[in-house]
């Protein structure tokens, strides 16, 4: 078995930021939603093959970044605390991390290890603080394989943006990669928030409080996590939504169809109380917001009720739940958090049991060379005891066995993923071969 410190190796760390100088005493100051994602963190990991990384040095990536973060520059700086403790971000262009680094496999090899903790060794796990002045919010890597592939891997502070935004950032680089061009603005920078008007004290169930993490920006878990990933085809899919809606033309969308299932698989394997609450998050097509960098998702409570029992509902109801049910709770979140003047600790992905729909995500629009990636795994770390699932596409364009579907990326307690993998092959959503 080949150890994994020597799967990636000859590591070289260095920093790329603006091509132009940022003017002094620049400052950009998170807004409440932005804090409340904090203590989350992107990992994303995008393959391209050697047809892709032709020609592709590290000079001509650097150059592309230098331009880039000319739009990005916030994302470039290093957090303050302000006097009253409230984090802000200090635009001193002190650049993102750049890591190269070498891989003893073919990227070919690699993918047919199905073995998505791996992934880990391509994007840095890194986290802000404990020194804030130190911590880069964004970290990049880039990974040659033996075979002239390549990964780059994104380490994306999540109190930057969600998820949606950072697929944005990441394919504004391809762009340049591809002399495209921008047709952007850079982002200007937030000041400081006006106190907002109090109102009734609703603390929200989709985003809970603990006790403060100080200047290292974690979730502080009570249960070793794990991580899981498996691919569904589209005749796995079509089959899930036939054992539920049978052959009624009225069925909800895959997504809310296949996190009823998993909803039920969990709560059958839990020992403790079964989540009767979860939280929806999904891309927001009424986004106000047109800043470059923000957290826009949609944040929602799903209640089963607590005289209900998950493992005994109807799967159509639970699905028409998830779709039809969630209450937005991102008011209540933003009071909670500048109730404290945006002091105090919260987390969201695992406060409940949490699904995240990314659908709309479009990271597989990055290009090189007009190549798109081979695959592209997402994770998120700092994910509390509850759980988090993520669903994201397929890339459409695979020409293995000529299928797609989705991909599911699950990140629960350790000690329940034997039983849940058992749970989730016994309702056909787990084959042999994942």
């Amino acid at each position: 078995m080949v150890l994994e410190e020597t799967l990636v190796h000859d590591l070289r760390l260095s920093s790329v930021g603006p091509g132009q100088a940022t003017e002094s005493d620049v400052f950009h100051y998170p807004a409440a939603m932005d804090l409340a994602m904090k203590l989350h963190y992107l990992r994303v990991v995008f393959f391209f093959h050697s047809e892709a990384a032709q020609d592709l040095t590290i000079m001509k990536i650097k150059d592309a970044m230098f331009t880039w973060f000319n739009y990005y520059f916030i994302t470039c700086g290093r957090f303050r605390r302000s006097d009253s403790g409230r984090p802000f971000i200090k635009c001193n262009d002190c650049g993102a991390r750049f890591i190269e680094a070498n891989c003893s496999k073919t990227l070919d090899e690699w993918l047919a290890t199905k073995d998505c903790s791996l992934n880990k060794l391509l994007s840095s796990n890194q986290v802000i603080g404990p020194e804030l002045s130190f911590s880069p919010p964004v970290l990049l890597q880039i990974v040659k394989f033996k075979c002239g592939g390549i990964s780059l891997g994104l380490s994306w502070a999540h109190i930057l943006g969600d998820i949606f935004i950072a697929s944005e950032f990441i394919n504004s680089w391809g762009q340049i990669m591809n002399n495209l061009g921008l047709k952007m603005v850079s982002n200007i920078p937030r000041s400081v928030p006006e106190p907002g008007q109090s109102g009734p004290e609703k603390d929200p169930i989709s985003a809970k409080p603990i006790d403060p993490v100080g200047d290292h920006w974690i979730v502080p878990n009570n249960k070793k996590m794990d991580t899981f990933s498996f691919h569904l085809t589209s005749s796995q899919l079509n089959y899930l939504q036939a054992q539920i809606w049978g052959p009624s033309l009225d069925q909800t969308p895959a997504f809310e169809s296949l996190c009823a299932m998993i909803w039920r698989c969990v709560a059958r394997v839990r020992a403790k109380p079964e989540p009767k609450t979860v939280t929806v998050c999904r891309f927001d097509p009424n986004k106000k917001n047109k800043d470059i960098i923000g957290n826009n998702q949609v944040i929602c409570k799903v209640e089963g009720g607590s005289e209900s029992c998950i493992v005994d509902m109807d799967l159509r109801v639970l699905a028409s739940m998830l779709e039809n049910e969630g209450v937005d709770e991102r008011q209540q979140i933003e009071e909670a958090i500048e109730r404290d003047q945006g002091v105090s600790d919260f987390y969201v992905y695992g406060a409940n049991l949490t699904f995240v729909d990314l659908e709309k995500t479009n990271f597989y629009d990055l290009q090189l060379k007009g190549h798109t990636p081979t695959f592209v795994y997402l994770t998120i770390q700092g994910v509390g005891d509850e759980g988090a699932i993520l669903v994201y596409p397929w890339p459409q364009s695979s020409t293995k066995n000529g299928v797609d579907g989705k991909f599911v990326t699950m990140i629960l307690p350790e000690e329940e993923m034997s039983d849940l993998k058992s749970e989730l092959k016994i309702n056909g959503l787990l084959i042999k071969d994942n």
